[in-house]
């Protein structure tokens, strides 16, 4: 079981940055591939960053591929999401999820086992 808490959401100008954090519980979380995500229209959850349990490999979405950078601390179990360049589009609520034991990172949200409350971010033009 991996419970996981969203901060460091807020209100930014366009072009401005802002870094997310997911704090996780649990002995596991270095076994955990993880991702964020945000709603989109259409979409319950779209993908937006993901990355494996070492930290060794990452994916984006194309629209924040070179603004956004995902990592991990597993000695620190928190999970973490570098945004720069920041768009008034970016503004949505984001969350943090995990996959199961072992299973590879996955750029869809039904993959995902276990998702923190989200932190919502604003980007004002």
């Amino acid at each position: 079981q991996v419970q996981l808490v969203e901060s460091g959401g807020g209100l930014v100008q366009a072009g401005g940055s802002l870094r997310l954090s997911c704090a996780a519980s649990g002995r596991t979380f270095s076994k955990h591939a993880m991702g964020w995500f945000r709603p989109a229209p259409g979409k319950e959850r779209e993908f937006v960053a993901a990355i494996s349990w070492s930290g060794g490999s990452t994916y984006y979405a194309d629209s924040v591929k070179g603004r956004f950078t995902i990592s991990r601390d597993n000695a620190k179990k928190t999970l973490y999401l570098q945004m720069n360049s920041l768009k008034p589009e970016d503004t949505a609520v984001y969350y943090c999820a995990a996959r199961g034991l072992y299973a590879s990172h996955s750029p869809a949200p039904g993959e995902y086992d276990y998702w923190g409350q989200g932190t919502q971010v604003t980007v004002s033009s």
